[in-house]
């Protein structure tokens, strides 16, 4: 990795990024930032208070009159300098990245860090496509046309399990629209999120138009998304964490925006390549360490291929090779804390006594005691109606159940209270169509799982929330439409005002 930055050095002066400067949070409360390979400290910092919510707020509020008022052009050229900034500090963010989270660096590498790469530049060129309808006379008497205008101050929430996508998928659309953005990462990895808004500066944004705030979700982030003068609420977690954040926010009146938890289906039709369906299903269970909303984590398979679909993915996940993230051969790095580790493990654990772990299911001994490390583990035998099945584990879990009629498969599909992605894998071009029809989830892959691109939206049905990050999409979420409407007759007195008053002539 190079000349490696010394993180107690780089943000000596706190974990907050407000108006353009790192400062220390004034709550009165530290937090540590632990290496999840290691248990040891990466960073002790002071927690926002409310009071630096508001300070951040009000900057994000002083800024947004300049910055909404930019034109197109000129708030796309500051993000593609920002692609270019992030680009050239491509190397420490994937060293912070995997240092707070424990990703695998071949991960962090070659797909979070070019990832918000390509959606900085991508909102680059989207900056200058705020499109509305096309000006025309609809009534026959008036020109009508659409404006997409800024909102005002977003109040955003990012998860801890891809911190700097989530804060490029927060602060993106919305700045590209011309809103400002203060936005509260996760008390355990908010390193990225602070390099983010510093390269913002570093290509040239105002300060104020990017803020972060690094707090405690019941102290900053409740008065975060209940603030009066924050027009917008983008959250991404656990769905009960955003049924909360709902309340808050609709008490305010707040336009919002939820990504929440998934349990994805992996449908397998009895067509379908075997092999391919093994080595795509350990891939998609597994990405970083299974703490993935769209992971697939219910591998459905029809009855004919079950057995051997079960022996093979076994065989593959033992294969796997757990270590230390920044060894560029590891595949599986920890979970991102202790606590994460020992709850997936209880998962698995119950599940014993009604189902049968094949594989995996334990914490490694010896180089590795130390760190949240959990082996790839694949069960079956379970019941539909199960704990394993029907809840979120955000771990490196994948259960396998059978069915036997494509009916049955996508009823079972569908099955439960989660609807953000899906995959279906078959041979058969209209078995696999009825699927993307059928399947209630917000992306429905054929034959693979798992990729993203920025410019497809990425969002979910059901108890996966509502709204769209990235894409074009995005900006349904982020901009306020209004209609303008110019009379072209000049006349005075207008034949509708006779429905009002007076008579027709």
């Amino acid at each position: 990795m190079g000349n490696r930055f010394q993180v107690k050095d780089r943000f000596a002066d706190g974990a907050q990024y407000i108006d353009g400067q790192l400062r220390s949070g004034t709550s009165g409360q530290s937090h540590t930032i632990v290496n999840p390979a290691t248990g040891e400290e990466v960073l002790t910092y002071e927690l926002a208070s409310t009071a630096d919510v508001d300070e951040a707020v009000a900057a994000a509020k002083r800024a947004f009159p300049a910055w909404s008022a930019a034109t197109p052009g000129e708030r796309s050229d500051a993000l593609h300098r920002l692609a270019a900034v992030l680009a050239e500090q491509a190397e420490d963010f994937a060293y912070a990245e995997s240092l707070q989270c424990g990703k695998p660096i071949k991960l962090s590498t070659e797909f979070d860090v070019p990832g918000t790469i390509d959606n900085t530049a991508f909102f680059a060129g989207a900056a200058r496509h705020l499109q509305g309808q096309a000006a025309a006379e609809y009534s026959g008497d008036h020109t009508s046309y659409v404006r997409r205008e800024a909102i005002g101050v977003v109040g955003s929430i990012a998860p801890w399990n891809y911190p700097l996508q989530m804060a490029a998928w927060k602060i993106l659309p919305a700045i590209a629209a011309g809103n400002t953005i203060v936005l509260k990462p996760a008390e355990l990895t908010p390193l990225t999120s602070l390099m983010f808004a510093q390269a913002a500066k570093d290509a040239g944004l105002p300060d104020g138009v990017v803020n972060i705030v690094t707090g405690a979700g019941r102290d900053a982030g409740e008065h975060l998304v209940g603030h009066p003068d924050v027009v917008m609420t983008s959250f991404t977690g656990s769905t009960a964490v955003g049924k909360r954040v709902a309340e808050i926010a609709t008490a305010t009146v707040k336009r919002l925006h939820l990504e929440l938890g998934g349990k994805a289906p992996f449908l397998v039709f009895d067509d379908a390549d075997l092999e391919a369906a093994a080595h795509g299903a350990v891939a998609a269970s597994l990405i970083n360490t299974g703490q993935d909303c769209t992971a697939a984590t219910r591998a459905y398979v029809q009855r004919p291929l079950h057995d051997a679909f079960v022996a093979r993915v076994a065989e593959l996940m033992e294969t796997v090779r757990l270590g230390d993230p920044f060894d560029p051969a590891t595949d599986l790095g920890p979970l991102v804390s202790h606590a994460q580790r020992d709850r997936v493990a209880g998962f698995v654990e119950r599940a014993r006594g009604y189902a049968t772990v094949v594989t995996g299911g334990e914490v490694p001994g010896g180089e590795l005691a130390e760190g949240a490390y959990y082996r790839p583990t694949l069960v079956s035998g379970a019941a539909q109606d199960s704990e394993v099945v029907q809840s979120e584990i955000f771990g490196p879990v994948l259960v396998v159940l059978p069915f036997d009629t494509d009916d049955e498969g996508i009823e079972l599909a569908n099955d439960t209270p989660y609807g953000l992605a899906a995959s279906a894998w078959s041979r058969d071009v209209y078995r696999a169509g009825r699927a993307t029809r059928e399947i209630k989830a917000g992306c429905v892959w054929v034959n693979d799982h798992i990729p993203i691109i920025s410019e497809m939206p990425h969002g979910g049905y059901k108890a996966s929330g509502f709204g769209k990050d990235m894409s074009a999409y995005s900006f349904e979420e982020y901009t306020q439409v209004k209609h303008v409407m110019y009379d072209n007759t000049a006349v005075a007195a207008k034949d509708w005002h006779r429905t009002i008053f007076g008579d027709r002539t």
